[in-house]
Parts: C-alpha cells; sequence; structure tokens
C-alpha cells in the first residue's frame, strides 16, 4: 500500500523552513531595544519601555482587504506588507500609543516561499518607518482553504501609552481646528468599490497609465504610516482621527464629544486624482463614505498650536469644532 506524506496533502514542511531562513534578516533589521531574543520561540518577548508613570498596553489588529486581490493578481507583493503594519500602528497613535512590537499571520493555500519573503520584507519595511519592531509571526499553508495562490494577510501591533494621555476626547473644545494629514492614496480601504469601477465598469487594466505611471502602482501605493509625524507633534495635537473605513464622516466623530461637532470645508480637501477618476461612476456623498479621499489623518489642534504643527507637517486646515450633535459634516 502506498503512504502518503503531508506535502502529498498539499503541506510543504520544507519550503515552510526555507522561508523561515529566509525572513530572519528581515526581522533583525526592525530590532529597537527592548526586543528579547529572537525569532524561532513559542512566543515572541518585549520587555516593558520604562520612563511611564502609569503605562498601559494598547493593541490594535486588522488586515489589507481585496487590496491584496491586487497584489496577487499583479504579482508584486512587496507593498502590501507596509499596508499591514500602517493600518494598525496608525490606530494605536490616535489613543496616543508608541508603537512597540508588531506580529503577522499569513495564510495561503501553497506557499510561494519567493512571494512570502517579499511580503515580510514589506512588513518589515513598515515597522522600520514605525520604529517598532517584529517579533514573530505565523505561516499557514492551507489547501482547500485557499486556491493555490491566494494569501491573507493579518496583522497585530503592541505599543504602550502613558494612561493619563489616552482620554483625548475629553479635551476637544469648540473652536479648536481641523488639520488634515495627505494620504498616498487609497491606503487600504475601498478597493471591492474601485476594483469594480475601474476594472468591470471601465475596463482598465493593471498598465494603463495613469497619473504618469501604470494603474497598477498608483493603487498599490502602501499606506502612509504616521508614526514619526506623531512623535514630533504630539504635544501639540489634542486629538487624532484614522481616516479609513467610513471616511471622514464616520471615522472623525469617534474623538469628539456629545456636545460638539466637526464642520470640514468640503472645497479644502485636496482630493487625490484616483478618487477624481473613481467618482466619475460614484455619487460623491458615496465617495466620502467608502474613501478616504485624500485625508489620511486628522488632527484637532488647539489654536495657539496651529502654526507649529502646519510648520512641522504637510498637513493643511479643514475645518473647525463647533457646538452641536456629535457628528462630522461636510459644508
Amino acid at each position: 500500500m502506498s503512504q502518503i506524506s503531508y506535502k502529498d496533502a498539499g503541506v510543504d514542511i520544507d519550503a515552510g523552513n526555507s522561508f523561515v531562513e529566509n525572513i530572519k534578516p528581515l526581522v533583525k533589521s526592525t530590532q529597537i531595544p527592548g526586543v528579547i531574543g529572537g525569532i524561532g520561540s513559542f512566543a515572541g518577548a518585549f520587555e516593558l519601555p520604562k520612563g511611564f508613570k502609569e503605562p498601559v498596553m494598547l493593541a490594535a489588529t486588522d488586515g489589507v482587504g481585496t487590496k491584496l486581490k491586487l497584489a496577487i493578481d499583479s504579482g508584486i507583493h512587496n507593498t502590501v506588507g507596509i499596508d499591514l503594519v500602517a493600518m494598525c500602528v496608525n490606530d494605536l497613535i490616535c489613543n496616543f500609543g508608541t508603537p512597540s512590537f508588531f506580529l503577522d499571520y499569513y495564510a495561503t493555500g501553497k506557499l510561494d516561499v519567493a512571494a512570502a519573503t517579499n511580503v515580510v520584507a514589506g512588513i518589515a519595511e513598515g515597522c522600520r518607518r514605525s520604529e517598532c519592531a517584529l517579533i514573530g509571526g505565523e505561516t499557514a499553508e492551507m489547501p482547500g482553504m485557499y486556491s493555490q495562490d491566494d494569501y491573507d494577510l493579518a496583522g497585530f501591533a503592541v505599543g504602550v501609552a502613558e494612561k493619563s494621555e489616552m482620554d483625548r476626547v475629553s479635551l476637544v473644545r469648540a473652536g479648536d481646528k481641523l488639520i488634515a494629514l495627505p494620504s498616498s492614496g487609497l491606503h487600504s480601504n475601498g478597493f471591492s468599490l474601485a476594483r469594480k469601477v475601474l476594472f468591470e465598469k471601465m475596463g482598465m487594466k493593471f498598465e494603463d497609465e495613469f497619473d504618469g505611471k501604470p494603474l497598477i502602482e498608483t493603487l498599490l501605493e502602501p499606506t502612509r504610516i504616521y508614526v514619526k509625524t506623531f512623535k514630533e507633534i504630539k504635544e501639540s495635537v489634542v486629538a487624532l482621527a484614522h481616516i479609513t473605513g467610513g471616511g471622514i464622516v464616520e471615522n472623525l466623530p469617534r474623538v469628539l464629544p456629545q456636545n460638539l461637532r466637526a464642520e470640514i470645508k468640503r472645497d479644502s480637501i485636496k482630493i487625490l486624482p484616483i478618487f477624481e477618476l473613481i467618482s466619475q461612476h460614484v455619487e460623491m456623498d458615496e465617495m466620502f463614505r467608502a474613501f478616504n479621499m485624500g485625508v489620511g489623518m486628522i488632527l484637532v489642534v488647539k489654536d495657539k498650536d496651529v502654526e507649529n504643527v502646519l510648520a512641522k507637517t504637510d498637513g493643511y486646515i479643514i475645518g473647525e469644532i463647533k457646538e452641536g450633535k456629535r457628528e462630522a459634516v461636510l459644508v
């Protein structure tokens, strides 16, 4: 009777071992003070940072969504890892947390060592941009769950905040200004709609030229990471809102108290060309619910600190906090 191996069932242990060897130098490149040990143990270890009076650990998790479909179909795998890190660490800083370490989960139908290595190279780059360490992860080869070329990603970021600094909502006041930090593109939201419009409705191709380069390059432009900017201007910021799924109108109210509203001047928003293209077939109100529209992060800043924040960032004023029902409105 013939015998069946794990590899015959679709799981290649040797490929997995080769992948781990490939990523060891990538992981090492992200190490910062606080990392204890390296990859290969049963858990990653990180020493609690010193200097906090009442340290609070914060955690955030996210994925990349259907942007992965474009990476898989185009064979460009080295940017979505940056997206994965960005979606997590950009959330942490909104609670005034400083990212410390990151872990990833990579699941696939059949492990392509080269593609997976490129994905982790992107994750490592995202960690370096975030000044946090990649201390572990998990790779799962799951034939029957995913088609052979498909993979999915999830990420987990952990950081530390001072307990007294976490409640930002109570600090927001009428008269505070709203400063937009530009996005780099779609970031990691709205791709199901974008794909339907661009490829099904408009019949565009990856290689079509758009805004001076192939369309696929614009679509796969990685999510901007705002951690270093946050660290530089932290003392001048009242609150931050990461503009992800739901857009400005659904994310900005998360930093508002019940008696205040955010008024944004729609004409002041510097809408990126890719959103103008998509809006040819999507109502503008729907665009603002599905996409960031060129605004990746919104800062609430006191009048006296506006000049300093504008001088240290590429941000620009888009609105103001006013008395009223808790909501964000475009006027």
